[in-house]
C-alpha cells in the first residue's frame, strides 16, 4: 500500500495520541519535558550562582554525572526485556526527583554533593529515551510506531522550549528564582511519573515467541552503533559548536548563536513528523543513511561559511544551520526506528539500550572533540565532522540485516493497512503478523 505524505492534522493528532501510549501518557511526556526545560539548560549556572561552585569544577562533576550515568543502561534494558515498560519510564523520572531534591539540600560549595545530584539526573536522562522507544514499540507497529516515536521528539522539544523559555524570564530573580526553578522541575518530575505509572503497560515478550527464542544476545548493530556515536555530534552542533564559532572566531553577537538555536527547536517541534511521514516511502536505514549525507553537507556549508574572507559568515552559518537541523530530523526520525524493527521482541530492551548508550557516549565526547578541534581551524573541525560522519553513513548503508522470520523486522516500508498515516485515517487494527505482545495491558 503506498504511503502518501497527505495529513489531515485531527486524525493524525488522535492517532498520535493512541500509537504514543494513551492521553495519559502524552500529558506525562509534556509534564516531563517542561520540567526538563526548566533547570537542565541552567544546570551549570545553578552550580555556579547557587552552589558557589567554580566553572570548571561545576562542569568536570556535571561530566562525570552523564558518563557514570550511562552505566545505567545494561541494567535498564535488561528491566524492560522482562516486560516492563511504564513502571521504567516512571522510574527514570523518579530517579530525576531524587537528583532535584539532593540539589536543593546540597550547601554551598558541596560540589561532591552537587555532582552525586547530576548522577541521578544523568541516570534519568539516559534511561528516559529506550524505556520510551520500548513502551512506544509495544503498542505501536510498523510505520505508526516511526510516527509516534517522531511525534515524541517534536513534544518533548516543544516543552523543553517553553520550560527554557520561562526559566529565562524568571533568571533576573538569581539564586533564589534558581532554586524555585529546580524546586518546580521536581513537581513536575513526580506529576510525569506518577501519569506514567498510571498508565500500567506491561509486555510479556515471551508469550509471543517459542521458548527457545526467549534467550539470546541482541543483534550486533556494530556499525550501527559506532555510526551512532558520531551521529550524535549533530544533537550538539546548535548548543556548542556554532556558539564556539560565531563568538570566538567570527566575532559576532551571541544574539547569533541565541536565535540559531531557537530556530533549530522551532524546526524540530514543526517538521519532525511532517519529514518522517515523507520519508517512510524508503527504507528506515537508507534514510539514516541519507542523514549522514545531509549532515555532512551541511559541515561542508560550515566550512565554506567559516573560512577565511568569508564577509557574511554570521548568516552563512545560520542560513546553513537550516540545513543540519533538517539532517539531525531525519537522523532522529529514522535511528531508534531503525533499532526497533532490527532487534527481536525478547531483545528489544536491550538492543535500544546499547543505541543509547552510544548516543549518549557521542553526547559525551563531543563537546572535548569539538573544543579540542575548533581552535585548529575551520578545516579542522568541519573538515573531520563531515569525512567522519560521510563514514559513518557509508557503514550504516552497508551493513546486512539480521535475518528476521518475523513480520516486524523489515526495515523497509511495514505495516498492515490502514496503518499507516497520511490519509488521515485511524490506524486500523493490527494484521496477524503485527500483533500488541500478549499480556499487555491497554491503554486508555
Amino acid at each position: 500500500m503506498p504511503i502518501t505524505t497527505k495529513i489531515q492534522p485531527r486524525a493524525l493528532v488522535r492517532a498520535l495520541v493512541r500509537a504514543s501510549g494513551g492521553p495519559r501518557y502524552a500529558v506525562a511526556l509534556a509534564v516531563d519535558a517542561l520540567g526538563t526545560g526548566l533547570l537542565r539548560p541552567f544546570l551549570l549556572l545553578y552550580g555556579v550562582t547557587v552552589l558557589e561552585l567554580s566553572a570548571p569544577a561545576t562542569g568536570i562533576a556535571m561530566t562525570v554525572g552523564v558518563v557514570v550515568g550511562l552505566g545505567c543502561m545494561p541494567a535498564v534494558g535488561r528491566w524492560l526485556d522482562r516486560g516492563a515498560r511504564s513502571t521504567v519510564v516512571a522510574a527514570s523520572m523518579l530517579v530525576r526527583v531524587l537528583g532535584v531534591a539532593l540539589l536543593l539540600a546540597t550547601p554551598a560549595g558541596h560540589v561532591w554533593l552537587f555532582g552525586t545530584a547530576a548522577l541521578f539526573l544523568g541516570i534519568g536522562n539516559q534511561a528516559w529515551p529506550a524505556a520510551h522507544a520500548a513502551l512506544v514499540a509495544t503498542v505501536a507497529h510498523g510505520r505508526e510506531r516511526d510516527t509516534a516515536l517522531a511525534a515524541g521528539r517534536a513534544l518533548r522539544n516543544a516543552g523543553m522550549g517553553v520550560g527554557a523559555l520561562l526559566a529565562t524570564v524568571c533568571l533576573a530573580g538569581g539564586a533564589t528564582a534558581l532554586q524555585a526553578l529546580a524546586a518546580v522541575t521536581g513537581i513536575a518530575y513526580l506529576v510525569a511519573a506518577a501519569l506514567a505509572w498510571s498508565v500500567h503497560l506491561h509486555a510479556h515478550p515471551a508469550a509471543s515467541a517459542p521458548a527457545k527464542d526467549t534467550d539470546g544476545p541482541a543483534p550486533r548493530m556494530g556499525a550501527l552503533l559506532a555510526a551512532n556515536v558520531v551521529y550524535a555530534f549533530c544533537l550538539n552542533v546548535p548548543e556548542i559548536a556554532l556558539p564556539l564559532i560565531l563568538v570566538t572566531q567570527l566575532n559576532a553577537s551571541p544574539v547569533w548563536s541565541a536565535a540559531i538555536f531557537v530556530a533549530n527547536t522551532v524546526l524540530v517541534v514543526t517538521l519532525q513528523v511532517p519529514v518522517t511521514v515523507l520519508m517512510s516511502r524508503f527504507s528506515r536505514r537508507t534514510v539514516l543513511a541519507l542523514a549522514g549525507v545531509v549532515l555532512a553537507a551541511s559541515y561542508l556549508g560550515f566550512l565554506a561559511a567559516t573560512s577565511p574572507g568569508h564577509g557574511w559568515g554570521a548568516p552563512a552559518v545560520a542560513t546553513v544551520s537550516v540545513v543540519c537541523t533538517i539532517g539531525e530530523i531525519i537522523y532522529a526520525g529514522s535511528a531508534t526506528a531503525l533499532v526497533t524493527v532490527l532487534a527481536p521482541t525478547r531483545v528489544l530492551g536491550r538492543a535500544l539500550a546499547r543505541f543509547e548508550l552510544s548516543t549518549g557516549l557521542g553526547l559525551a565526547v563531543s563537546p572535548a572533540v569539538i573544543t579540542a578541534l575548533a581552535p585548529h581551524g575551520p578545516a579542522a573541525l568541519w573538515g573531520t565532522l563531515a569525512g567522519a560522519t560521510l563514514l559513518s553513513a557509508s557503514a550504516v548503508a552497508a551493513e546486512k540485516d539480521p535475518k528476521r522470520g518475523s513480520a516486524g523486522g523489515s526495515t523497509g516500508r511495514s505495516g498492515p493497512p490502514g496503518r499507516a498515516f497520511g490519509d488521515g485515517a485511524a490506524p486500523g487494527p493490527a494484521a496477524p503478523g503485527d500483533a500488541v505482545p500478549a499480556g499487555h495491558t491497554p491503554l486508555v
